[in-house]
């Protein structure tokens, strides 16, 4: 395994604190953990994953070039699934819970989750939906009205939170990213855990590691993961990388024709 990952921050008092405050607001938790791509084998190796067995998926933003709805801590995007419908979805991050307006929180299709990895958290609202498989497709071959993907609700959470004067037809398509999702359950956790690997078009990637739990669960399964994967020879102190800020970044640089 490499040693020269560098070792990540632990969370200060007041930011457990916060952390805390945030899971109670909380429907889910989910524990995250990114592999650097030179453990990448090793890693699947030890945890026993068969490629074979993933499922596979595209990934399509949508934004202005300079991610001014990222800036603003907006996420619009939807995905193409093998096999099944396609989905979208409107996040806003970073939220406090208690501040959602009512109706919006007691919405069926709103979940609020906390992000958790090493030395890092973010809360987040996220305004779900489903799409026709062939309109996600059309719509990140810009042939298809970015807006007639999301319903009625997801609209009006994207115009709630989004900056003035931004409409979604406007966005620029950042995508797609192809990528393989795995569901396991290791016989040592008891517990289902997700390994997703993210191919970017510059042959980068990332492999991240995922397990989620209820909110009254969130500090026990953090546990019992860290042990489980130290057992298994996996770095969790070392640097992270989130995929939704990688590919936006990487998009973004192609729009300004600066990707590599």
């Amino acid at each position: 395994m490499s040693t020269t990952a560098t070792k990540r921050p632990r969370l200060s008092d007041q930011q457990v604190e916060e952390l805390l405050t945030l899971i109670k607001g909380a429907d889910t938790v989910e524990l995250k953990l990114t592999v650097p791509d030179s453990d990448r084998r090793s890693a699947v190796a030890a945890l026993g994953i068969d490629p074979l067995d993933a499922q596979i998926r595209q990934v399509i933003f949508f934004d202005t070039p300079d991610l001014t709805l990222n800036q603003a801590g907006v996420v619009v995007r939807a995905r193409r699934v093998q096999q099944r419908k396609g989905d979208t979805v409107i996040k806003l991050r970073p939220v406090t819970p208690s501040e959602l307006p009512g109706k919006v929180r007691k919405s069926p299709f709103l979940g609020v989750e906390v992000d958790a990895m090493p030395g890092g958290f973010v809360c987040s609202a996220s305004m779900k939906g489903e799409a026709a498989d062939a309109d996600v497709k059309a719509a990140g071959a810009g042939k298809f009205a970015v807006r007639k993907l999301f319903s009625r609700e997801q609209r009006d959470f994207f115009d709630r939170y989004a900056p003035d004067g931004i409409e979604l037809d406007d966005l620029s398509i950042l995508g797609p990213i192809n990528v393989f999702k795995l569901r396991f359950v290791p016989r040592e956790l008891n517990r289902k855990m997700v390994a997703e690997m993210w191919f970017y078009p510059d042959n980068t990637r990332i492999l991240e590691l995922s397990t989620k739990c209820l909110p009254n669960e969130a500090f026990q399964t953090a546990a019992e993961t860290r042990v489980f994967l130290s057992n298994h020879g996996i770095e969790t102190d070392g640097e992270q990388h989130t995929k939704t800020k990688t590919a936006l970044e990487y998009f973004s640089k192609e729009l300004h024709g600066d990707a590599a």
